[in-house]
């Protein structure tokens, strides 16, 4: 028995070592995405250059020491991403972990950093449930949410004929988040849903399921999806002529890796909404063109997303020369985000970051002067109008707070 209360003892010594030992250390921000599937090229190795840009853009260091960036591939699968979620808090020394595309993924890895009390900030992941009842003070859900894009892209194509829908929809968190937000504000503005189907995710065969859309003759079809399912479904959409058919397709979550993918014979006319585009101003252009000269490739909104987190974070641990979880959060919502793809944005007690939004058109290829040259800017969504109001998330912090 004695020796039992000894090595207990002695165990809890050493946590207590390993835990001061962790404070007292260098700042280690973990990237968890989808490294080799269809979300690949919208987060993926660009996400991890985007955190390393940010970090050398700040000198490379905090709290004295080198900001050290790893990186894990989550396989699109929640108890993958959870389990790397816990031993990179647990035993790898990780700070905050960033991007998490994939909102089953992210809603699983959000409850570990609960649980762990360690920040978490999601870039490419789109449930509005991460900020709504699932809401945590660790958590923040830095780019864009399921809210955000069904009120841009939702109203602005109901408002221009299209009040009749079919939804093609990714089945699993973010698409059936996607399809709720989007089927509510089609229906506020006087719209009508004629259907939905729900497609596997990283599916290769949309035809059964685009017949279906087809013969809905429903005026727009919504793809509640992203990535390589995006892709899929509008070149196969192509395929059996739906356009052509007098339907118009909607695409719910499109990153401008996917219109390059698709080339704007085949994407040109699609209507979607986003935090950031490469080409709206100096300080767009400039951030892409050095991510270029490292990816060969334009930055996603999700990748921009990253850079702009990790910076905003690094900033509040310099600023407080401390690591510590609560007075890091604390520190980010006191202050302003400002950066390239973000003017005086504020995070909200609910973890959601507030924006302004745009609303974005892909050029016919006549437009268009150069590779990567693909979108132009319908509308600006003010901030305050482009997510969900705080009062109607039913986030428990927002009761408290």
């Amino acid at each position: 028995m004695k020796l039992h209360v000894l090595w207990a003892a002695a165990a809890a010594v050493a946590l207590s070592a390993a835990g001061a030992a962790a404070q007292g250390g260098p700042v280690k921000i973990g990237v968890l995405n989808d490294m080799s599937s269809l979300y690949a090229d919208i987060s993926g190795p660009g996400s991890v250059v985007a955190a390393r840009m940010a970090v050398e853009d700040l000198g490379g260091k905090a709290l004295g020491q080198p900001v050290e960036i790893i990186s894990g591939d989550h396989q699109n699968k929640p108890d993958v991403g959870a389990a790397i979620a816990r031993q990179w808090y647990d035993q790898d020394g990780v700070d905050l972990i960033t991007d998490v595309p994939t909102s089953s993924v992210a809603l699983a890895v959000e409850e570990v950093s609960r649980e762990k009390k360690k920040p978490v900030i999601f870039s490419g992941s789109a449930s509005s449930d991460i900020t709504g009842s699932k809401c945590s003070p660790y958590a923040a859900h830095w780019t864009y949410d399921t809210y955000a894009l069904a009120h841009g892209t939702g109203s602005a194509v109901v408002k221009s004929g299209g009040d009749t829908w079919f939804f093609l929809t990714a089945d699993y968190a973010f698409g059936h988040a996607l399809e709720n937000d989007t089927a509510a504000v089609v229906k506020a503005s006087g719209g009508k849903v004629l259907g939905s189907v729900n497609v596997p995710l990283n599916n290769s065969d949309f035809s059964s399921f685009l017949l279906q859309a087809q013969s809905s003759k429903a005026k727009i079809i919504g793809l509640a999806n992203a990535g390589g399912d995006t892709i899929n479904s509008i070149k196969q959409a192509s395929e059996f002529g739906i356009v052509e058919g007098g339907q118009k397709l909607a695409g719910l979550l499109v990153f401008i890796s996917d219109v390059h993918s698709l080339g704007l014979k085949t994407a040109q006319g699609l209507q979607f909404t986003e935090a950031f585009y490469w080409d709206q101003n100096d300080q767009t252009r400039a951030f892409a063109k050095r991510f270029f000269e490292k990816q060969k490739r334009m930055p996603t909104m999700a990748q921009a997303g990253v850079y702009s987190a990790v910076h905003h974070y690094l900033q509040a641990v310099q600023a407080l020369n401390s690591k510590d979880p609560d007075k890091v959060m604390e520190k980010m919502r006191a202050t302003p985000i400002n950066d390239f793809m973000t003017k005086n944005g504020t995070l909200r007690i609910d973890g959601r970051v507030i924006r302004d939004m745009y609303l974005f058109e892909v050029k016919k290829p006549s437009e268009s002067k150069a590779e990567w040259d693909y979108y132009k800017q319908l509308q600006v969504i003010p901030a305050d109008q482009a997510f969900r109001p705080l009062d109607q998330g039913n986030c428990p912090l927002v009761k408290k707070s």
